[in-house]
């Protein structure tokens, strides 16, 4: 070492190389401190109760919000009042690309207003349902979001007990309440009028034989509006097949299909790729020799099945309208029906 070196050190000392810690929060008492006021006054001005306080004494307090930049804890505030920022939704399938694109709508505008969102897939299973619904109040979460309406003992005692709870898609089964969704007879009669105008006369409608409200309001829609056209019930051509995945339904219903009609309406999008899967499979082209119509409208179709014609529901606006009504609720206001429009 020089004697320069030698002699700095003699000056200021050994030095100590320490690793930085994280910064430490922010405490209601550090920001007291800073603004020269009791801790009550600030908690009570973080809260946005400012009547009891100056002016002066207001602008201080802030000041040093945001000098020391404090950052309330949301959670253990929404504790301290008996509630979580936490909403449970509970969704049939989330396999269904509709399913999930509600999902991420409302996780998205939940989000901004402030709330976590936790997601559960039921299977479209009762005993799931329930166990889930039991789970999440456990919990103390402040909203429910049902994207599945299986009529089960739990979901009928919360809708009872008048819990703050949303339903989308489908309606509440045991009364009127909040809902958000489409108008899905009159999707079904409209795209019925969409064959009937271009000549189609030789129609049929696949469907899953285990549906839910949303796929029988659509079958009920169509064939109702088809028989105001003038053709008998009996002329319209039904096909239907099990299961929970409507890829499979679309392909197993078409096997049934002798003759295949020249038009035909499926329930869904995906009964609408099962269909298509069966027909190239067959040689029966699509538009050409049988046009093809659903309802759901994907994102995906422009892409994936420029054949398919559909009513295009605005799924991704679901969120903010579920989370309008969440808020209404909470706030102590009535459950309403919000019906959104769709295209074709």
């Amino acid at each position: 070492m020089g004697n320069k070196a030698r002699s700095l050190v003699q000056e200021i000392g050994p030095m100590t190389l320490t690793r930085p810690g994280p910064r430490e929060s922010v405490s209601l008492a550090t920001i007291a401190a800073e603004a020269e006021v009791s801790i009550a006054t600030v908690s009570r001005i973080v809260n946005g109760q400012t009547h009891r306080a100056s002016a002066e004494t207001t602008k201080r307090v802030r000041k040093a919000i945001e000098t020391l930049g404090y950052q309330p804890n949301q959670i253990g505030r929404a504790l301290k009042r008996g509630k979580s920022r936490v909403v449970a939704m509970l969704t049939a399938n989330l396999n269904n690309p509709v399913m999930a694109t509600i999902a991420s709508s409302t996780e998205t505008a939940l989000r901004a207003a402030g709330y976590v969102m936790i997601l559960c897939d039921t299977h479209d299973r009762a005993d799931l349902q329930d166990e889930y619904l039991r789970a999440m109040h456990s919990q103390a979460v402040q909203g429910y979001i049902l994207v599945t309406n299986v009529n089960s003992p739990v979901l009928a005692d919360f809708v009872a007990r008048r819990e703050p709870v949303v339903f989308a898609c489908r309606r509440n089964p045991y009364e009127p309440g909040a809902f958000v969704g489409i108008d899905n007879v009159k999707a079904g009669s409209d795209a019925a009028d969409y064959l009937w105008a271009r000549g189609h006369k030789e129609l049929a409608v696949l469907y899953p034989t285990e549906g839910s409200a949303v796929t029988s309001d659509r079958l009920a829609g169509f064939c109702a509006r088809l028989v105001e056209l003038g053709i008998p019930e009996e002329m319209i051509l039904k096909a239907e097949a099990p299961g929970r995945s409507h890829l499979d339904v679309g392909y197993e219903a078409a096997r049934t299909l002798s003759p295949w009609p020249r038009s035909l309406m499926c329930v869904s999008d995906q009964i609408a790729y099962g269909v298509h899967r069966f027909a190239r499979e067959q040689g029966i082209r699509i538009p050409e020799d049988c046009a093809v119509v659903s309802i759901d409208g994907s994102d995906l179709n422009e892409w994936l099945a420029p054949w398919l014609r559909s009513v295009h529901v605005p799924y991704q606006d679901f969120g903010r309208h579920i989370v309008d009504l969440l808020e209404t609720i909470w706030s102590g206001g009535l459950p309403t029906e919000t019906i959104l429009p769709y295209r074709l």
